[in-house]
């Protein structure tokens, strides 16, 4: 039986690689079926604005990665409703249809699954 994995976006959308690595592993993980889940947390949640413009850092585009998820079969996408109060966004549209979690829920999210990488 394969493994199931929750993958942890912690870093804002143009901070470094490790936001693009998070959507490669979701997206590979996908692809093979694995039973997997992302959580958008601290930083991570900025991820989820819509309108980036990542020419300007002479960055691509991780929005084309973000709505391709659910095609992939990663259809349980969580944020952290505490960072996205910290941050201003407790009431902005996001580019992706997530299930907010508290602090509790993040622990029992956290707990369903075997594995848990946090980028």
């Amino acid at each position: 039986m394969a493994k199931s994995m929750l993958i942890v976006s912690r870093q804002a959308p143009w901070s470094g690689p490790g936001p693009r690595e998070a959507l490669d592993i979701a997206l590979a993980g996908g692809a093979f079926d694995l039973p997997l889940a992302m959580l958008f947390l601290d930083d991570g949640a900025l991820q989820l604005l819509p309108s980036q413009q990542p020419a300007h850092l002479q960055q691509k585009n991780l929005s084309a990665n973000l709505q391709a998820l659910p095609m992939f079969g990663v259809d349980e996408l969580f944020v952290c409703s505490t960072s996205l109060k910290e941050r201003g966004l407790e009431n902005a549209e996001l580019a992706l249809d997530v299930d907010r979690l508290d602090a509790e829920g993040i622990t029992a999210l956290i707990d369903r699954f075997d594995l848990v990488v946090t980028l």
